[in-house]
């Protein structure tokens, strides 16, 4: 079975949440990467609507994951994916959002036949950047950024499971191993019960671009391509102070762009030039510049596109007859 469909067999079926009869699941278990929540493609009774929705994973306290889910509704910019429907008090829980044709990052990796090319690896990054740019402008730190988080669609990634650590537990509980967080893109700040910040969110970033680029979120430094090996790595800091600023890692994942200047984001130097801010105050499309045609692999372009064919052809369920 294509990893494009790869998660709708084998698991519990469920064949319906909220107004929405369930297609499929997005993930794919045999990928062993940790999904904050589970994802579901459904679709309108009237057959009009396609969405992308989540729920929580059992156990999950429901309000923290409605909570992130409500606060996602005002995420602005293009890679983003903020919820445009959650459950009404009292209903079980559930968000969706507008479906693309879209793969998880780790199914991509298993489409692709392994680690995705600098090219790829470069877009993607500039476009994460510039979605947790525009956040924290906006005073959200994501805290949900991971492998399982990034979806790949033909026009650009979408930035999903925002607010995953938040949710999993409250500030002040340990968070390492509990359910749905992937611990190699886990910040240690959070990982021991941290309140979530910016700069984790760049190390998650670091994390999640290593595994784009090796299969692994805690590769050996050598593993790492080496134009990128320097980002990566500042990124990974344990020291939070260490790490590079969302803005600055622009200039680097940028066409043309060398590796940070030494000292960059830090006490040990003025950090160089930021990227260019557009008149709202937002990065100014420095990552539509590498999604252009040929950005992602040839493999996952058709994925996708049978996937998009898969649920064009998708019949909704039956409901089940009424019991006398």
């Amino acid at each position: 079975m294509p990893a494009s469909v790869a998660g709708a067999e084998g698991r519990a079926r469920r064949s319906a949440t909220g107004p929405y009869a369930v297609l499929r699941e997005l993930d794919d278990a045999a990928s062993g990467i940790p999904v904050p929540e589970r994802r579901f493609i459904g679709r309108s009774a009237d057959g009009d609507r396609t969405v992308l929705i989540g729920v929580p994973l059992p156990g999950a306290d429901p309000g923290r994951f409605l909570a992130e889910a409500e606060t996602s509704r005002y995420l602005l910019g293009p890679w983003s994916s903020p919820a445009t429907e959650v459950a009404a008090p009292g209903d079980a829980p559930w968000h969706a959002r507008p479906y693309v044709p879209a793969l998880p990052l780790p199914a991509a990796l298993t489409v692709h036949g392994g680690p995705l090319p600098e090219r790829t690896v470069r877009a993607l990054g500039a476009a994460l950047v510039e979605t947790l740019v525009i956040g924290h402008g906006q005073g959200l730190a994501h805290a949900g950024v991971s492998p399982a988080a990034v979806l790949l669609a033909a026009d650009g990634p979408r930035l999903t499971c925002f607010g995953a650590a938040r949710a999993a537990a409250e500030d002040g509980t340990a968070r390492s191993g509990l359910p749905g967080l992937e611990s190699g893109s886990l910040p240690p700040e959070q990982a021991t019960g941290g309140r979530p910040h910016p700069t984790g969110d760049v190390y998650a970033l670091g994390a999640t671009l290593a595994y784009a680029a090796t299969g692994y979120t805690v590769p050996e430094r050598e593993e790492l391509p080496a134009a990128l090996r320097t980002v990566v790595t500042a990124c990974l800091s344990r020291d939070p102070a260490a790490r590079p600023r969302p803005a600055e890692l622009l200039d680097v994942l940028s066409p043309g762009a060398g590796p940070p200047a030494p000292g960059a984001g830090t006490a040990a130097g003025p950090p160089p030039p930021a990227t260019a801010l557009d008149t709202a105050g937002n990065p100014a499309g420095r990552a539509a510049a590498l999604l252009g045609p040929g950005w992602l692999p040839g493999r996952i372009i058709a994925a996708l596109a049978r996937q998009s064919a898969e649920l064009l052809a998708a019949t909704l369920p039956v409901p089940h007859a009424p019991q006398d």
